[in-house]
Formats: C-alpha cells, structure tokens, sequence
C-alpha cells in the first residue's frame, strides 16, 4: 500500500487559467478572498487580456499567453514554466478554451481540472445553450473532471443540474449554465486540495468533508 499525509494547513498551490468567460475566474476569486476555497492562486494564465485587472488587483500575477496554432507547443510550454517556477500542484481551467496537447495531458496527469456544460456531446460548437433552447431542454448541467488526452472524457469529479422551464428565455439559459458551472468547479477544486478525490482507471471515488487538520491518502 502507498500512502501520503496532507497538512490540511498549507493550501495547494494552484494556477487558474481562462479565456474571455469569467464567471467561473470570478466565482474562484470570491470564494478565495473570503477563506471559502483555502488556496495559494500563484498565477493566472490567459491567451487574452480580459481580466487582467481583475486579477492584477487581487494582487495575483497574471500572464497573458495567446495561443494560435503556430505557437501552440511554445505557449504550453511558457505555461508549464510558470507552474514549475511556481511550485504549482494543480492547473484549473476555469473556461480556458483551448485544447491542451496530448504531452500536457500525461505530464499533468490528474493535477489539471476542467468545467464544461452538460449538454456535450448533444449541443457541439458555438452557442449550445441556444442550441439546447431550441430543442427545449428541461435540465441545464455542468460536469467538472480531470483532463485527459481524450477531449472532456476525463474522470469525473463533480456534477449538479438546475431544471428549467418553458417561461424562461435563451438568455436565461447561459445565466442558469454559468451558475451551475461555478458552483460544480469549485466543489471539484475543494474536494481535489482535500485529498478526497481518488482516481480508479476512468473513474474517481470522492469521499465526504471529514473535520481534522490533516488528510490522509491510501492507494492500494
């Protein structure tokens, strides 16, 4: 059997990356600001300048990557400086639209987590709340997982849906979606810096909060 102590003290150093939603970014910033998400945001990674000044005033160093497919093993690998020179232990996509390389996936195997919508793979590509208006869904959902090499296939760690109505609007859709994807990733985040989350092929076992300053991990 392997085993790890966790001193429940000392908060996980993570970096935060996005693209141009930031609910799930903000949501992380506020729950971090008041002591509700017990992490050490050592950076925060873009490929556009949106919420430079948010994070700059949070006083978080932020750095604005932009990725095109030229550049893409270049740009990967300026962030996998920034989390080496960081001591970063997890990577949270917090709506980073960007497909990471497969080299990425393995060499962060399990310490990179990500939020999408519910409704892949039934409503692909642009505007898939609009897409699921128009078939009149009822169930609006986010799933937060591991990345893996195999696009939003990863282990699943967190997941919640609000049910919806005819009385609501498209617009209401993405505010509801939104919602529901910032509460789920950071559920993920607190169970994944607990050591609650153990990984079982392509499936994951989280255990319950339990009180106490250390968390334990037993593998066998």
């Amino acid at each position: 059997m392997t085993y790890a102590f966790h001193d429940s003290t000392t908060p996980t150093k993570v970096v935060l990356m996005v693209s141009r939603f930031g609910h799930c970014l903000n949501d992380i910033l506020y729950r971090w600001k008041i002591g509700a998400l017990p992490i050490d945001i050592v950076a925060v990674v873009s490929n556009h300048f949106d919420y430079q000044k948010v994070v700059v005033n949070h006083d978080i160093p932020f750095h604005h990557i932009p990725v095109t497919k030229a550049n893409k093993p270049e740009a990967e690998a300026r962030i996998m400086e920034i989390v080496s020179s960081t001591g970063a232990e997890l990577i949270v996509l917090a709506r980073y639209m960007q497909v990471l390389s497969d080299r990425m996936c393995q060499e962060m195997s399990g310490r990179i987590i990500n939020i999408h919508h519910s409704f892949l793979p039934s409503f692909k590509g642009a505007n898939p709340y609009k897409q699921a208006y128009g078939r009149g869904v009822k169930l609006i959902g986010a799933t937060a997982h591991y990345v893996t090499a195999d696009l939003d296939e990863g282990p699943i760690i967190e997941q919640d849906v609000a049910r919806i109505t005819h009385a609501q609007s498209a617009a209401d859709y993405v505010t509801i979606g939104r919602d529901v994807e910032a509460q789920v990733l950071s559920r993920a985040i607190h169970a994944h810096i607990h050591h609650r989350v153990f990984q079982n092929g392509n499936r994951t076992v989280v255990f319950p909060a339990s009180p106490g300053g250390y968390a334990s991990e037993r593998m066998g």
